[in-house]
């Protein structure tokens, strides 16, 4: 596992720029894991994310059609897996498929079914803050692929980043 990169949110569209941020970062095949407490921002974060991806359609939490697919500059496939209970449920779901396919994946309560995915990710955790939208993004990379983009995420995270956070960073290289 790679540094935190700790960022603060104090509104919705500051969610959803972090998210389009991130988007422009992102090549054919990747995953991010989108995990936090109900509410905590998760389908937000992919409206903003499918949205600078070029996404026109309207984007929804696929709560209970589990897998909710969009055009843009690459296909986003949106996947919830709450209501799986079990690993054999999400293997059924087709998700090697999706990331074998091209487009980006992001997956809400990701963190569940870690067994059933690759090696390399990028991990976005939801903390509820204070007021009503203020929120807490741990951004952690997972693996090869996103360790080698950590300095352009650090870029593009910056506006956003808690200053001191934790994570260690490469030599001479301040923290996110």
């Amino acid at each position: 596992m790679g540094p935190v990169l700790r960022l603060h949110t104090g509104a919705v569209a500051q969610t959803r720029a972090v998210a389009a941020a991130l988007a422009e970062l992102v090549r054919p095949g990747d995953l991010l894991l989108l995990a936090g407490d109900l509410g905590a921002g998760k389908t937000a974060f992919t409206q903003g994310f499918g949205a600078a991806l070029g996404v026109e359609d309207r984007i929804t939490s696929p709560t209970f059609t589990i897998a909710n697919h969009y055009r843009g500059r690459l296909e986003l496939n949106h996947l919830d897996v709450y209501r799986l209970e079990q690993l054999d449920e999400v293997l059924d779901t087709g998700i090697h498929e999706l990331l074998d396919e091209g487009g980006v994946t992001l997956i809400e309560w990701g963190d569940a079914i870690l067994p059933a995915l690759p090696a390399s990710y990028l991990e976005i955790r939801f903390l509820l803050g204070i007021g009503d939208d203020d929120r807490t993004l741990d951004v952690i990379p997972v693996g090869d692929l996103w360790a080698a983009r950590l300095r352009a995420l650090r870029a593009a995270l910056a506006p956003w980043a808690e200053t001191g956070a934790t994570g260690g960073g490469d030599a001479g290289e301040p923290s996110c």
